[in-house]
């Protein structure tokens, strides 16, 4: 018999999860079910394992993705709190993977809580480096970008109730059309206002100063910056479309996500107005067929919507509605000194949380062809392979290839799913030609590496007089 197939599931952790998530009781769960409260009691204890009539039951009746359930507590937790405890902080604790494992598995609402302090521990201990380096300077006390960005990676990057409201009003748009031809920006101009009473003016970069995107709301004007390029004019009338239509049901998901304090709030808002502008320009059922018709060609996505190659990227990794999903993608975007200012993913997620991106991916190296798609397939410690494609965009989001092509965008997902993809098309995907890499320098043990940067964390190093390695680092 198969072993994999042969093998009891114990959710306990995760089905805990899921009820409290969900707001219910045992007895009322047990209820939904068509089981005892007692059973439920077990198996939320590890002492019986989950059924298959039973997880069919959980998908039914709370439209669970079956996937998801059961991954290891959650996208990449595992290797998130291996990453956390190799911190020098632990040093001489020797967590054994088997313990992190376990707490993974069967505590993900501990494991995220031990994950949750280690970047507030983290993110202090950066800023007060640099306190340090420059005296005087001062640091906000919290990390908004980060509890953000943790509170949409936890819905797996899809806020499904930001889908439906875009796609109603993208079709309530074309409804309003004069002509098929009438582009998105015209018609969302139009309907600012006809419907509000809102302008939009486009003015120099001089007058603008900082903005790209300023609504001044006494005189009913939406102001833009002439640095915008087609695609990025069109989102930000997308934006302020979303607020002015829905801006009751952005501020109710925004409340009811309750952040630590005004300035997260505020930036978390503006997280899910991104999100329904996106789903405005993009709506789901249309563009997730597309991606599938296309070989999820983003050439033919940015002409098809009329938006520009981070947002048509971006759009791919929120494809997770249960009745139709794309392709799980992971997205990064690192600027030229390998700061990470986005990440993203509707699955499982390979790369550092803590850190950089390895040097050996060619995210970093798509710097030196400009507008130019590089493909990968890269190996991570763990044995997982994965197909990726990287390529610059201008930080001002223009969409002509101009001077300052100074971020890149790395997009990827598991090679299992690279045969869908036309970047994929000619490769032996079968034996394909791999590029081992691992997650930050001080957290990866690959040896050797001409590109570390540092030695990783609990190793010690082997320079001596009689040899040199091509590592800089090199260690035992």
């Amino acid at each position: 018999m198969n072993a994999a197939a042969d093998r009891k599931l114990f959710l306990g952790g995760r089905l805990k999860r899921l009820r409290r998530d969900l707001g219910l009781s045992q007895t009322a769960m047990a209820g939904d079910l068509g089981v005892s409260p007692s059973y439920l009691n077990h198996i939320e204890r590890n002492q019986r394992p989950v059924s298959a009539q039973l997880l069919l039951r959980l998908a039914e009746t709370y439209d669970v993705d079956l996937r998801n359930l059961g991954q290891s507590g959650g996208p990449a937790s595992e290797a998130e709190l291996a990453e956390a405890f190799a911190d020098p902080l632990f040093q001489g604790l020797a967590v054994p993977r088997h313990e992190i494992v376990q707490l993974a598995e069967d505590q993900p609402a501990a494991a995220d809580a031990i994950l949750r302090l280690y970047r507030a521990f983290s993110d202090r201990r950066v800023r007060d480096r640099a306190e340090a380096e420059v005296a005087g300077a001062a640091s906000p006390a919290d990390s908004p970008s980060e509890w953000v960005r943790e509170y949409i990676q936890s819905r797996h990057n899809h806020v499904p109730e930001l889908d439906t409201l875009g796609e109603a009003l993208h079709d309530a748009l074309k409804a309003e059309a004069s002509s098929p031809d009438e582009s998105f920006e015209a018609l969302a101009r139009a309907r600012l206002f006809a419907r509000h009473g809102l302008t939009v003016r486009t003015l120099p970069a001089e007058v603008m100063v900082e903005w790209t995107r300023r609504f001044d709301p006494h005189r009913g004007r939406l102001l833009l910056s002439d640095t915008l390029g087609p695609s990025s004019r069109a989102f930000a009338v997308a934006c302020q479309l979303a607020l002015m239509e829905h801006g009751a049901e952005l501020q109710a998901l925004t409340e009811a996500a309750n952040a630590p304090d005004a300035p997260t709030r505020n930036l978390l808002k503006t997280s899910l107005t991104n999100s329904l502008a996106a789903a405005i320009l993009m709506p789901y059922a249309a563009f997730q067929r597309t991606a599938e018709e296309t070989g999820y060609d983003l050439a033919r996505l940015q002409a098809r919507f009329g938006v520009g190659f981070e947002q048509a990227a971006h759009r791919l990794t929120t494809l997770s509605r249960p009745t139709a999903r794309g392709v799980p993608f992971f997205l990064m975007r690192v600027d030229q000194a390998g700061n990470v200012s986005k990440r993203y993913a509707s699955g499982a997620f390979p790369f550092s949380r803590f850190g950089g991106a390895c040097p050996r991916w060619r995210l970093h190296s798509a710097f030196r062809t400009p507008g130019r798609v590089v493909t990968q397939i890269i190996e991570t410690p763990d044995g997982s392979r994965w197909f990726t494609l990287a390529r610059t965009v201008d930080r001002q989001g223009q969409d002509a290839f101009t001077e300052g092509q100074d971020l890149a965008i790395g997009l990827g997902c598991e090679l299992k799913h690279a045969h869908r993809l036309i970047y994929a098309r000619g490769l032996d995907l079968q034996e394909p030609e791999v590029t081992p890499i691992g997650p930050a320098c001080r957290l990866c043990e690959r040896h050797p590496c001409a590109e570390r940067a540092a030695p990783p964390v609990g190793r010690a190093l082997t320079v001596d007089d009689w040899s040199k390695s091509v590592s800089p680092y090199p260690f035992a």
